[in-house]
């Protein structure tokens, strides 16, 4: 398969950031896209809502139904979803991009910041994917992509941010448990993550400890989900992938389109050695 023409995306987290691009590449194909995200009306500190994310993604080509939808909350999931198979007709790819973060010390993490973390980061990905699972054993060739890194257990990548790194690491666990339990359904579970860090903002959590020209563009990681969830998923499975790798094995090698300011060093992201 050499696009997404006609499938149809739940995504969630996609008012902005890798989020909405990996949306947009898809529109591109002509694909139905599920924005769920809690971003419904206009935040002066974070720009983009899930109304303005439909309209780019229609204007790019392809169909959009904008759902309000915290993913801490099951209801909501279970709204979302609903909603997504009356619109749509089915669903063929969930992408869990939603994340919280917060790097901080043990003694520096708010009770209430390790909850949404966790609540985000590790419950919302196993909802998400409980509750599309049973449209996606339908699909001809279901993908689950969960943005998240591999599972590297250096006692670096625990020692400053041991909350953080434990709700990434549990959206990753669900990958490695779910790739092996839905392999007799041909449904397709990876990973992928950045191998620089992205400017999004999210930036505006490192507390100005890395500069946008040390980044690259989300599109770098669209282009690469796009590659991998136009894979077979009987044959694509339980894989925790980088963007620049994938986009390599594409025959993409030369990257400097992807910089925020070519020529810049680039900043590695968490989790990788």
């Amino acid at each position: 398969m050499k696009n997404l023409k006609n499938k149809t995306l739940f995504i969630t987290g996609a008012s902005r950031g890798i989020g909405k691009a990996i949306a947009l590449r898809a529109a591109a194909d002509g694909a139905n896209i599920v924005i769920a995200a809690k971003s419904n009306v206009p935040n002066p500190r974070l720009p983009g809502t899930i109304h303005t994310a439909a309209a780019e993604i229609e204007a790019a080509g392809g169909r959009a139904l904008a759902v309000k939808c915290d993913i801490r909350k099951p209801e909501a999931i279970e709204a979302a979803v609903t909603a997504s198979v009356e619109r749509f007709g089915g669903i063929d790819i969930l992408v869990n991009n939603a994340s919280a973060i917060y790097l901080a010390g043990t003694l520096e993490t708010p009770v209430k910041r390790f909850d949404l973390m966790h609540q985000v980061n590790v419950r919302g990905t196993f909802l998400c994917c409980q509750a599309c699972l049973p449209h996606l054993k339908k699909a001809d060739n279901p993908h689950i992509l969960t943005l998240s890194p591999p599972l590297n257990m250096h006692p670096r990548w625990f020692r400053s941010h041991v909350a953080y790194t434990m709700a990434k690491y549990g959206m990753s666990m669900c990958v490695l448990g779910m790739a092996e339990e839905f392999r007799p359904d041909g449904i397709a579970v990876n990973a992928l993550w950045p191998r620089t860090v992205i400017a999004t903002a999210a930036l505006a959590m490192l507390g100005g400890l890395v500069r946008p020209e040390q980044c690259r563009k989300p599109e770098i990681v669209a282009d690469a989900a796009h590659a991998i969830l136009c894979r077979d998923s009987r044959s694509c499975s339980g894989n925790f992938f980088i963007d620049e790798e994938v986009l390599a094995e594409e025959g993409i090698g030369d990257l400097e389109r992807y910089a925020v300011k070519p020529g810049e060093e680039l900043l590695p992201d968490l989790f990788l050695d």
